[in-house]
């Protein structure tokens, strides 16, 4: 379908000459002589943009845009007119025309800016849908998706959620492990309490069992007073233990009999103390592996690996990679609270990269675009790393199979996106050619697209 422009203006030749230059652009073109007219037209079928003089007879063109902002506010509208001022143009601003142009203009010109209008325009329609989306899509505390992998997830941390028993979150470095413990924090009975998270790997060894277990006055150099540790600080509530795997072997002792106990003793102290506190932990390491060289000890896995939670890299679910660029668009904009917009070639490119990082990396990768491109994410706003990274699509981490096991039929379907994906890239976005290279029809290419809620592209061969 053609894209459509209304030319609004009381003189017929220049009605005329826009005409004809914009239908040689490949565009189709309706005229009005009036804004009368012209909304009588755009009441009977929308239009992509319109360019409209601003003084005419009737209702001027800056009226005409407030009409249409008010009845028609995902059309485009730009304004010509011979009689330009500074007051006149920041009217037509503020009232939000995409541009103002004055008479006589070059052919060039008004080529150039409505191009950028519609690819505007266009960009605006696809960050609602993204929008759209991510409203209606499912979640579990900040965490964000809609793809299977992350439904599942949802559904098994909700019901672990009330329970009182110890989770082991297990999944790659930025995956979201905090959020997952955070959220279950959040829906269970203890939400109102204390929620206490900790990085075992960033503590020093000679430190670590102070600040878990408190130390009393004069325990070693320094211990000046008192002090409770993190269970003691976590009473009533959740302390989460992220990284687990690096505590030291000692320390791993102590804690099990916290654990079984239920009871901390400060170092340096002779009391013990009860401690009502669930615990959470995480790691990013292969924990069974660990048992097996002897930095892990058996009984302290399985004290707390009674529900475990393994959160899926970002790669294994990108279906919710337009989803999370929403989200982290309209936490990192800076002009508003509607986000930063992204280009067809830019999500992409972003769909094709492995993620290495996982959503950690993907937020960066946004907060980063947004602040160099003003608020917008395209594709040469993106790293240079990320941009090349279609050129390497490796079929063979693509089927490679985890210790733990694959679901054959949602892997299936991840390969299927990144060669639908790679397809459009090498077509430059040419559906049909991108079909052909994969030797389907292109009613079945279109098909796979929407159904896996791909952004759509050109339709010309």
């Amino acid at each position: 379908m053609k894209t459509r422009i209304l030319v609004v203006d009381d003189e017929l030749s220049m009605r005329e000459f826009i005409s004809i230059l914009l239908e040689r652009e490949g565009y189709e073109v309706l005229t009005a002589a009036d804004a009368a007219t012209a909304l009588e037209r755009l009441a009977a079928s929308p239009v992509d943009l319109v360019i409209s003089d601003v003084q005419m007879p009737g209702l001027n063109g800056l009226e005409l845009l407030a009409k249409i902002r008010s009845s028609c506010p995902d059309t485009a509208v730009l304004l010509v007119t011979a009689y330009s001022t500074a007051e006149q143009a920041v009217e037509a601003m503020k009232l939000g025309a995409y541009d103002y142009l004055a008479k006589p203009f070059k052919v060039e010109e008004i080529k150039v800016l409505v191009r950028n209008a519609l690819e505007k325009r266009d960009l605006q329609r696809e960050n609602l849908v993204l929008r759209e989306k991510a409203k209606a899509c499912e979640g579990f505390g900040s965490l964000i998706g809609s793809s299977s992998r992350m439904r599942e997830m949802f559904s098994l941390l909700r019901k672990v959620a009330d329970s009182p028993s110890t989770v082991l979150i297990l999944g790659e470095s930025g995956t979201g492990k905090e959020l997952a413990a955070r959220a279950v924090h959040d829906n269970s009975q203890r939400k109102g309490r204390p929620f206490v998270a900790v990085n075992c790997g960033a503590i020093p060894e000679t430190l670590i069992e102070s600040e878990l277990f408190g130390h009393a006055k004069g325990a070693f150099t320094g211990a000046v007073g008192e002090r409770a540790g993190l269970f003691e600080q976590a009473q009533g509530g959740t302390l989460f233990l992220d990284e687990i795997g690096e505590l030291p072997l000692a320390m791993q002792t102590r804690l099990l009999r916290v654990l079984q106990e239920r009871e901390v003793r400060r170092v340096g102290g002779s009391a013990t103390k009860k401690v009502d506190v669930r615990v959470l932990a995480a790691s990013n390491r292969d924990l069974a592996a660990q048992i097996k060289e002897g930095s892990l000890r058996e009984d302290l896995y399985y004290r707390i690996n009674v529900v475990q939670v393994t959160m899926p890299p970002l790669r294994e679910r990108i279906e919710d990679i337009p989803l999370l660029i929403e989200h982290f668009s309209r936490k990192h904009g800076t002009t508003g609270s509607s986000g930063g917009i992204i280009t067809s070639d830019a999500l992409q490119t972003l769909m094709l990269y492995q993620f290495p990082g996982n959503v950690r990396e993907l937020e960066n990768i946004v907060e980063r675009s947004l602040v160099l491109n003003s608020d917008r994410i395209t594709l040469e706003s993106l790293p240079p790393h990320v941009r090349g990274s279609g050129k390497r699509f490796d079929l063979h981490a693509a089927v490679a199979i985890p210790d733990e096991g694959i679901s054959l039929e949602p892997a299936l379907e991840n390969l299927e996106k990144q060669y639908l994906l790679k397809a459009l890239e090498k077509s430059n976005g040419v559906k049909k050619k991108a079909a052909e290279l994969l030797g389907m029809s292109f009613r079945s290419f279109r098909y796979k697209l929407a159904k896996y809620g791909f952004a759509g592209e050109s339709e010309e061969a």
